[in-house]
């Protein structure tokens, strides 16, 4: 089978090919994970800080031999020997390299740790890692000249600031001794900052470091709220008329000409983005996914979008949800709860009336359930008020949250 990780799972891989998790040769197995998770070791006893592991999609559990890697776009990167199957769709078993990425941001810098302890020749190095800007470089000149040691800058360029974090590398290298190295890791941070700065110990002596520095952490200044992108995620029933708010949320919006707005109405999409998909489980997933990183662009870059599809289930929407605050915009849910009742009531397309003749199958409300949010920012029901002041309920929150002035 093939299967593209997830981003952090393609950082760690890149690591793991590269040989900058040595003495690691792959995924951990559920004995290593729960040894490294209680004692910092694996279950040999060899010191490792943190879980190194993937997952495949629900039902690959049957998968055996190889799974091949793909990025993103679908590039062959390795092969993954399973020799291993745990909870929660992990996989464990050792890869192999099918070729080094060729694209990004700054490909040309990135050197594997064999590399660069070539390039070292036995000197002996200072490894800098770094997740923003060094805040004193004479620090770091002066310890390296205490050592007789060569700088290497190691920018953790993981996730939507790595660039930035490789150019303020390339800025301190112009100012340090020269013989400075600048070499990205895409290594991703730990939640616990001891076991991240553990990681970081263990990257840096696998490039060759005699000795290792922890730049200072990013501190992060968001903007207004008026220029951070925003996604409005109206879900409900077919029926609920989340559809017809959104829509009259995006006319008040473009009235009011102070944000850039998007919007994407399910059925629209359907026809457009998501033409030739079923209304099965797997192919709806798909749908809302389709609609999530289309509007996790959009806000991407300050841009406001609103998106209006049924999105029956919870894991679903707190993917979208995960998707947009990934790329540092903002998420509002909000749930257009008119009971099923008036939603069948209203009914003007003749769907529910399908649905309960059997004429289609996993309809949402009838033979397929709607799992109703307990995380909803606010709650709409239709049943007893007009479409201006659903929309004014909206508007009032977009305004009280600071996202429209």
């Amino acid at each position: 089978m093939e299967w593209t990780p997830d981003p952090r799972e393609l950082a760690d891989l890149e690591l793991l090919l590269s040989g900058a998790f040595r003495p690691l040769t792959g995924f951990l197995g559920h004995e290593d994970v729960h040894a490294v998770t209680e004692r910092g070791t694996l279950a040999d006893g060899t010191p490792w800080p943190a879980p190194v592991t993937l997952h495949l999609p629900e039902g690959a559990e049957s998968a055996e031999g190889e799974v091949t890697l793909l990025d993103p776009e679908g590039v062959p990167l390795a092969t993954l020997t399973v020799t291993e199957h745990g909870p929660g769709g992990l996989a464990a078993g050792p890869v192999k390299g099918l070729g080094a990425p060729e694209h990004g941001p700054f490909a040309r810098l990135h050197r594997t740790p064999a590399q660069v302890r070539d390039e070292l020749g036995g000197r002996p190095a200072l490894a800098v890692t770094m997740r923003g800007p060094l805040d004193d470089l004479d620090e770091v000149a002066a310890t390296a000249k205490e050592l007789d040691a060569v700088i290497l800058l190691m920018p953790l360029s993981y996730g939507e600031d790595g660039p930035g974090v490789v150019r303020a590398a390339l800025r301190a290298r112009d100012r340090l001794p020269a013989g400075t190295l600048v070499v990205p890791v895409p290594l991703a941070p730990r939640e616990e900052a001891e076991i991240d700065l553990e990681l970081r110990e263990h990257v840096a002596a696998a490039y060759g470091a005699a000795e290792h520095l922890a730049g200072p952490e990013p501190v992060r200044i968001p903007g207004p709220p008026h220029r951070r992108g925003l996604v409005v995620f109206f879900t409900g029933l077919s029926g609920s008329g989340k559809s017809t708010v959104a829509r009259g949320l995006r006319d008040a919006l473009l009235e009011l000409g102070s944000r850039t707005v998007t919007y994407l109405d399910g059925d629209v999409v359907r026809r457009l983005l998501s033409k030739g998909l079923s209304f099965s489980k797997e192919d709806r997933d798909l749908n809302i996914r389709r609609i999530g990183f289309v509007a996790a662009e959009a806000a991407r870059h300050g841009g406001l979008a609103i998106c209006a599809p049924i999105a029956p289930y919870a894991a679903t929407r707190a993917e979208v949800r995960e998707m947009v605050e990934s790329v540092g915009a903002d998420f509002l849910l909000v749930h257009v709860a008119t009971p099923l009742e008036e939603c069948e009531r209203r009914d003007r397309k003749g769907l529910y009336a399908k649905a309960r003749a059997g004429l289609i199958p996993e309809f949402t409300g009838v033979s397929d359930p709607y799992e109703e949010p307990d995380d909803a920012d606010l709650v709409l029901d239709t049943t007893h008020i007009s479409v201006e002041t659903a929309v004014e309920q909206v508007l009032g929150t977009l305004r009280g949250g600071g996202w429209v002035r």
